[in-house]
């Protein structure tokens, strides 16, 4: 099993990722309000960042992500990537998001 962790910048894509992941047959999942490490910084008064690239950051929804966790079986987290790369697009790009996961050895309250 593994623990599959997008970080999600396009925050607006989250419905149809959820329904998409559904279809796949991605089950459960669960959601967090996220923000990046950008707002802590705008809101520094002492680090040096100068005033537009402050004012640029300081644009709420720019600064807000989701956090998605899956228990995945192994042979489920390549089919939830794929699903995920379809509607989100190249990770790659900025302000997209980042996905990684996580091998778990354990776990109890996983649902058949």
């Amino acid at each position: 099993m593994q623990m599959l962790i997008l970080i999600l910048k396009k925050v607006e894509l989250v419905d149809e990722l959820m329904e998409r992941l559904a279809e796949a047959g991605v089950k459960g999942g669960t959601i967090l309000e996220g923000t990046g490490m950008a707002k802590t910084l705008v809101n520094m008064e002492d680090v040096p960042i100068f005033g537009m690239l402050r004012h640029i950051l300081s644009d709420e929804e720019k600064l807000k992500s989701k956090v998605l966790l899956f228990v995945l079986k192994n042979n489920q987290v390549m089919i939830a990537r794929e699903k995920i790369k379809e509607v989100i697009g190249d990770l790659t790009k900025p302000n997209t998001g980042i996905m990684f996961s996580i091998p778990i050895t354990e776990v109890e309250g996983f649902g058949e």
